[in-house]
């Protein structure tokens, strides 16, 4: 296997021991030469020669923004390894010219949010948030009135990516419809899943439930706004565990205050939490859970799993599996 590579680990401490407990940092050890102590990326600014033989960095919640002042302080740099999300907000252009390779884990981080958005999913088309909501209201057995069986209706998923496409792998052979919008998405792939691809104007006109499941992009911020909201179903529900910025506030609230029937569980909002003024704290028909969808505590592990294995298949010349493409910025997370 040749002479070890050297990597370093840079990122907050807090979630440090979740993404990377003992079990996983060993099988990093096995693969790479992983200097301590680890670092947080203040630290690492105090430190300006702590990547000078630094041939691996590896990230996650917390990490340092790699742009061309650390590229500088770091010049055998080979590889980024992001046990998080998104690398966008971390990676600047110079890390793309000079060839660096580019991971991120947040393959890890699509079952625990397709999870909880099937569930939801579920819950909203039986209708037991209306049923909840009635239940309260009236305090009489009468409410489960206001639920139904699950079958038959028409789920709609915005965007059919490495979520969408899990949400909707769970819940083929539900007996639910699946509809879903995605302008990059392959007819025959989507249903290979038991999805129909159309339009975005009619997924909103048709879908007893509308799960987000897009990348905040500047072409989807705000991109569900009023005129499409108005088009859902009567007793429809929107589910966003995605991105608070994919929905237009607000015109959501201007429309839930129009339209009671309608149901809103939001796991993510624009501004996290809500100014204390904000009516969606206030309107019956919005459910609020505070970003929960994502990984949390040991389910977190996962995500340096898939760092730990791409290591191992760099370490071995093979190709990685979960290295970014730079010309897929434009449409990915």
């Amino acid at each position: 296997m040749g002479e070890r590579m050297r990597a370093r680990l840079v990122m907050e401490e807090r979630r440090r021991h979740d993404v990377y407990p003992d079990e996983v940092l060993a099988m990093i050890d096995a693969t790479v030469t992983l200097e301590r102590p680890f670092l947080t990326a203040d630290e690492l600014a105090d430190q300006p020669d702590a990547l000078r033989d630094t041939e691996l960095l590896l990230t996650g919640w917390g990490a340092p923004v790699v742009d061309g002042a650390l590229l500088e302080r770091a010049p055998h740099l080979r590889g980024v390894l992001h046990a998080a999300g998104s690398v966008k907000h971390m990676i600047a252009p110079e890390v793309w010219a000079r060839g660096v390779a580019v991971v991120s884990a947040a393959a890890a981080n699509a079952d625990p949010v397709a999870e909880i958005a099937v569930a939801q999913i579920v819950l909203a088309a039986r209708g037991v948030p209306a049923a909840r909501r009635r239940y309260v209201r009236e305090r009489q057995l009468a409410a489960a009135g206001a639920a139904s069986g699950a079958r038959g209706r028409t789920v709609g998923l915005v965007a059919l990516g490495e979520i969408g496409r899990r949400v909707a792998e769970r819940l083929e052979g539900s007996g639910l419809r699946l509809l879903a919008a995605d302008p990059f998405a392959d007819a025959a792939a989507a249903a290979e899943v038991g999805v129909e691809l159309v339009g975005l104007e009619e997924l909103f006109a048709t879908a007893d439930v509308v799960s987000l499941h897009a990348p905040l992009l500047p072409a989807t911020t705000g991109m569900i706004d009023a005129a499409l909201l108005r088009r859902l179903p009567e007793g429809a529900t929107l589910i966003n565990t995605a991105r608070g910025g994919l929905v237009d506030e607000d015109g959501l609230v201007a429309v839930w205050q129009e339209r009671p029937d309608l149901t809103a569980l939001l796991d993510v909002t624009v501004e996290e939490p809500p100014a204390e003024s904000s009516p969606l704290w206030t309107l019956e028909n919005v459910e609020l859970t505070p970003h929960v969808a994502g990984s949390m505590g040991e389910d977190r592990a996962a995500m340096g799993r898939l760092v730990a294995a791409e290591l191992r298949r760099w370490a071995a010349g093979e190709a990685l599996q979960h290295r970014i493409d730079p010309t897929s910025l434009d449409r990915i997370a």
